[in-house]
């Protein structure tokens, strides 16, 4: 049952405070659309600019180095030293010989093995609703190995988006927005189980062992993170859009026709504050909500010892709510 709680609102120095992530010292990190990462302090009097990646910072985690993980949407998988220099490496920015186009989320295993979501090959950041109107499925679920090699592991996704590990990392989830969805991948030893054996005469190409999650979402499924609780919790971006989803069962050329339109008259997240958190078998612990009046589109959420905060896609502010209360 969905449960309403009382929502304290962070400002931060910029607009778009997508994700949040808290540190070791408690500060909580966000980063915005001007390029900016943003700390703010544990009691959210204040806030610190302190770097800027020169693109537009979505999800965020620590590498186990100790630096920050951005997944840029515009240039890449990128390591920022947020605590030294601020020097930026960029870890990923190609796959397959072609630019990644729409960098999105990440989780990182105690190894280094980072996974991460490129949620379309067509469209960016600043034109989403474009991919989810024209429904490409041309996300995909990436894996770079420690040593910086990086494969595939899922492709023609819907909207690739949150991504997120087990406690035990025995599988990984990757979020699809588009169908109000989370698929799972079952691992072994760090890797993907193959479904199958390949043969010697057979493609080479060895699909994961894949299933279902979470289905039927109550909304559209933006960044996801494993909490301090274990849990796995989701940002419910938007409640389902009834145009949207006939538009992206309608023919090519109404599609077309709809990406035409001003963006003003294109389907439109309707205010919401609400997210979930499922077990590691997938049943749901938590679905709760919030009053949208002053804040709203929950995109990034984290939980830590019993709070739990939230980044947006459109508001300069972040937010929490206490799970106590």
């Amino acid at each position: 049952m969905e449960t309403m709680m009382p929502l304290t609102i962070v400002p931060v120095p910029g607009l778009g405070a997508e994700d949040v992530l808290v540190g070791p010292d408690g500060r909580v990190w966000t980063g915005t659309v001007d390029g900016a990462v943003i700390a703010v302090t544990p009691d959210g009097r204040s806030s610190e600019r302190v770097v800027e990646t020169g693109g537009r910072p979505l999800g965020l985690e620590w590498l186990p180095d100790g630096r920050l993980l951005v997944c840029d949407a515009r240039r890449g998988l990128l390591a920022v030293d947020v605590h030294g220099t601020g020097a930026i490496e960029e870890l990923v920015t190609h796959v397959d010989g072609a630019a990644m186009v729409f960098t999105n989320n990440a989780a990182v295993a105690a190894d280094g093995t980072i996974w991460f979501s490129d949620s379309s090959r067509h469209w960016g950041v600043e034109v989403w609703k474009s991919e989810l109107i024209e429904h490409t499925r041309s996300g995909r679920l990436l894996r770079r190995a420690v040593d910086g090699s990086v494969t595939t592991v899922l492709d023609g996704l819907a909207f690739a988006n949150g991504v997120a590990l087990l406690p035990d990392e025995s599988a990984v989830l990757v979020a699809e927005t588009a169908l109000q969805r989370i698929r799972r991948v079952e691992l072994s030893g760090g890797l993907p189980v193959a479904d199958h054996v390949v043969g010697s005469e057979g493609s080479g190409v060895v699909p994961p062992a894949e299933q279902l999650f979470v289905t039927g979402l109550p909304g559209y499924p933006d960044n996801i993170s494993r909490g301090s609780d274990g849990l796995i919790w989701s940002a419910i971006a938007s409640p389902p859009d009834p145009v949207l989803g006939m538009l992206q069962k309608a023919p090519q050329r109404v599609r077309d026709l709809a990406l035409r339109l001003p963006d003003a008259v294109k389907p439109t997240p309707k205010r919401t504050v609400r997210f979930t958190a499922h077990d590691s078998a997938g049943s749901l612990v938590h679905d709760l909500s919030s009053d949208a009046t002053s804040w709203h589109m929950a995109t990034g959420v984290r939980e830590q010892d019993g709070r739990v905060w939230l980044g947006s896609l459109v508001e300069p502010a972040i937010a929490h709510i206490d799970l106590s209360r």
